[in-house]
């Protein structure tokens, strides 16, 4: 049997329980669904590819890699020479600033295989948000127009240059940072401001939902119609 003394405590103590899960307006608290980080911004890597064939180094690369991406971190890069033939290139969010990659921080990597003779294939992974997206593999040859971080592996005399791998500086965030609030502001038509998709997936496809065909009003097949709520049932008579 429960005391007198007692009943106040135990009152006490689901009341806390009970108000646990709500905000300080009263509502669901949205503290369980908070993120530390913005994990539904587009980031084209058909874009991505595009721009690694282009670079002329690791620096022009991540510049334009930053251009590409539509959120507000700023995406670092990695790239490493595995060997004479094999190089890894990867763009990640570097949390902590120490220039390192972490499993977590990745966004993306490219792998690049000389095949043979003024010959090399690309293949791009996405991780994280972007895990759904895999490349198929592309290939590359000599007289493609090619920027120099590619073309330059193509040569026959060619000595990997990336044994130690190259990453974006901490320090140099910030400039390109600036660099693409400089380029958005000229170029505004480079910014999506679509609504973004929740698992980081390209959005704005023709055809509406998968589960719909996107007009309003869904639930109006079940029921009573709106307009025939006021209408009294009637009782058919034999």
């Amino acid at each position: 049997m429960m005391t007198k003394t007692t009943l106040p405590v135990v009152l006490l103590a689901a009341l806390a329980v009970a108000t646990a899960g709500c905000d300080s307006t009263g509502g669901p608290s949205k503290e369980r669904w908070a993120t530390t980080e913005n994990t539904n911004v587009e980031l084209d890597l058909d874009k991505v590819n595009e721009a690694y064939k282009a670079a002329e180094g690791p620096e022009d690369f991540e510049r334009r890699v930053n251009e590409i991406y539509q959120g507000s971190e700023v995406i670092s890069v990695a790239v490493q020479d595995l060997d004479a033939k094999t190089q890894v290139v990867t763009g990640f969010f570097d949390k902590n600033g120490d220039g390192g990659v972490q499993d977590p921080e990745k966004v993306f990597t490219i792998r690049r295989d000389v095949s043979g003779e003024g010959a090399a294939q690309l293949q791009t992974t996405g991780f994280g948000p972007y895990a759904y997206y895999h490349s198929p593999v592309m290939s590359l040859a000599s007289g493609m127009l090619l920027g120099a971080m590619v073309s330059s592996a193509l040569r026959p005399s060619y000595m990997p240059v990336y044994t130690q791998p190259y990453t974006t500086p901490p320090n140099r965030m910030t400039d390109l940072r600036s660099h693409r609030d400089t380029y958005r502001a000229s170029n505004p038509s480079s910014v999506n401001n679509s609504k973004a998709s929740q698992t980081g997936r390209r959005y704005n496809n023709a055809g509406g939902s998968r589960f719909g065909s996107g007009r309003s009003g869904a639930g109006s097949r079940f029921g009573v119609r709106r307009g025939e709520r006021s209408r009294k049932p009637e009782r058919l008579v034999a």
